[in-house]
């Protein structure tokens, strides 16, 4: 579409990749017809299109208004349009440029910052937010509905980890919240890869990878965490470790962005490529791995695999672990319809709770058609959104393989 950037926004950091996105649109409207919000609300408004419309006018000049910032706080993130789109319009990228002017501009009430502030001191810290979980957990019939959904129904501990023992090595990120929330995944995924003769390193004091900074407001903090991620994986994969093996689609998508993201910082700009270069979904090792070769026996329940919309959309690895679930044997419950995004989205479920649930059984109507014994999904956010609503059970697939392999 036609575009005259204001001469302020052209002072922008990314003025040039926001008007590039926006002369790429055609309006045309596909990607309102896949879009989870607009779907709900049926308000031009809450669509990419009219997103993109409420960005540009503030980039040509406009003054963004409270509606702006309240429309874009509803985009999820989930990238459906990206995958709809006939042109190709990097929305997500245009989103982030959208926000941070907007946020900019519109200062949010007191209370709400306070909010933004607290969840990003607790969630970015494992220690501090596993230590809350755990109180939590203890006094969850007093908690308000809302908060104690976001809670583990039940804790499956973690079980041993395999000994070093191979030449193959890879990166096994611990996450920020994933350790407290469901510590048996990558306890899991480092039984499985030793199985296949691969060795996996947790590296210390990673921390969080900015994504919630990043999406909370504070992007120069995400940068930070982003930079400080790549400074604790750096020596590893200097001395040859093969990837940096990511389970939790969420971070995934967005440690893929680190090379974009940092492609002007003279000191980590190199580093950033090289890490992207490195980065791997654990579905994506996996799928490639001799998975026939290993033993396995007993029963397996039947499974429904959620996929997550960061490892649909962002990463493009649809379909990747229902095929390796197969692969190991594991019995599939037929998902006829894919379900839109399920509302998890990071923090969103936190801070637009409403949609939040209404997308959130929406996807479970999908996803327990066939009357699965449990929904397998690869991203923890979604996995403790979807259990949250007290239904069929929902776990991180990489344990279902795991427990199929140890039979």
């Amino acid at each position: 579409m036609q575009t005259t950037l204001s001469d302020q926004a052209r002072r922008l950091p990314r003025a040039t990749e926001a008007e590039s996105v926006l002369r790429a649109c055609v309006h045309c409207g596909f990607c309102n017809a896949t879009c989870p919000t607009y779907q709900l609300r049926h308000d031009e408004r809450d669509g990419p299109r009219g997103r993109i419309y409420l960005i540009k006018q503030v980039l040509e000049g406009h003054a963004a208004t409270i509606e702006t910032q309240r429309h874009l706080d509803r985009c999820l993130g989930c990238r459906t349009c990206e995958s709809t789109c006939p042109s190709g319009v990097n929305y997500h990228a245009l989103l982030d440029i959208g926000r941070e002017v907007v946020d900019a501009q519109v200062m949010r009430p007191l209370r709400q910052r306070l909010f933004r502030r607290a969840l990003r001191a607790v969630l970015v810290r494992p220690r501090l937010f596993g230590m809350l979980a755990t109180v939590g957990s203890s006094v969850r019939r007093v908690l308000p509905a809302t908060l104690a959904a976001k809670l583990p129904r039940r804790r499956i501990t973690a079980g041993a980890r395999p000994e070093p023992r191979h030449a193959r090595r890879m990166i096994l990120p611990e996450g920020c919240v994933q350790p407290s929330l469901s510590p048996n995944t990558n306890a899991a995924a480092a039984r499985v890869l030793d199985r296949l003769g691969i060795t996996t390193a947790a590296v210390p004091d990673t921390g969080c990878c900015g994504a919630i900074d990043y999406h909370l407001d504070a992007q120069a903090a995400g940068l930070v965490r982003a930079r400080r991620a790549i400074d604790a994986w750096w020596p590893a994969i200097a001395s040859g470790a093969e990837a940096v093996v990511i389970t939790a689609s969420g971070c995934g998508a967005f440690v893929r962005e680190y090379a974009h993201l940092l492609r002007d910082d003279p000191a980590y700009a190199d580093k950033a490529r090289a890490v992207v270069e490195h980065v791997r979904d654990l579905v994506e090792v996996l799928r490639d791995a001799p998975l026939e070769t290993l033993a396995r026996a007993g029963d397996a329940p039947r499974v429904a695999v959620h996929d997550p919309c960061s490892l649909r959309h962002a990463q493009k690895l649809g379909g990747q672990v229902a095929t390796v679930l197969s692969r190991v044997g594991v019995p599939l419950a037929p998902v006829t319809a894919p379900p839109h995004c399920c509302g998890s989205a990071g923090t969103y479920s936190i801070m637009q709770p409403q949609l939040s649930r209404e997308l959130r059984d929406r996807a479970l109507e999908s996803l327990e058609q066939s009357a699965p014994d449990v929904v397998a999904t690869a991203n923890i956010g979604c996995q403790v959104h979807l259990d949250g609503a007290g239904r069929t059970p929902v776990r991180h697939w990489i344990e279902l393989v795991d427990e199929v392999l140890s039979r």
